[in-house]
């Protein structure tokens, strides 16, 4: 009696219930190796992405710098004052930050009474290379923190934003 016959004689003997037991736990086996190997993975996902390098800030002039490395972020924000102000540019260095799968978190330390926190996801801009302006973008909350010096107290300015990355120059690849 050949396989095929056995399937064929099983399942006109009312053993249909068995085989489609068994061959869900088949499927679904398959089903599951097939998602862990990652083929059906979405290319370029945000969370696999490295994001040093640096983003436009609140204004064209002003820079955030980041360092990646093993999900935790390092780097600073400078941020250009007028001329009227004593120091022309404030480096506002990151003292904590991470980045895990698609979520960003920092926050810098205190200049003059004030500092920014950040937290928001990595998102693929309109770049279409990791050197092209735009690639990666940094969306979600800032918060621009100042502290009364008397009291101690903070004030939380809060604001939605996007900060582009600026891409990378030839010499900067090298």
């Amino acid at each position: 009696m050949s396989s095929e016959f056995h399937l064929v004689a099983s399942l006109t003997e009312g053993n249909s219930t068995r085989f489609w037991q068994k061959s869900s736990w088949i499927l679904m086996l398959l089903l599951s190796v097939f998602l862990q190997s990652g083929l059906c993975a979405r290319p370029g996902r945000e969370e696999d992405l490295d994001i040093t390098g640096n983003y436009q800030f609140l204004a064209a002039e002003d820079t955030l710098a980041l360092l990646e490395e093993e999900g935790r972020l390092k780097g600073y924000i400078d941020v250009f004052q007028g001329e009227e102000e004593s120091d022309v540019v404030l480096s506002y260095q990151i003292t904590l930050g991470w980045h895990r799968e698609n979520r960003v978190e920092f926050k810098t330390a205190k200049i003059h009474q004030m500092y920014y926190r950040f937290a928001g996801t990595v998102e693929r801009g309109t770049g279409k290379e990791e050197a092209d302006p735009d690639y990666l973008r940094l969306v979600g909350d800032l918060e621009i923190v100042t502290v009364k010096s008397e009291s101690g107290e903070e004030g939380v300015q809060r604001v939605h934003v996007v900060f582009k990355s600026v891409g990378r120059t030839a010499k900067e690849e090298d």
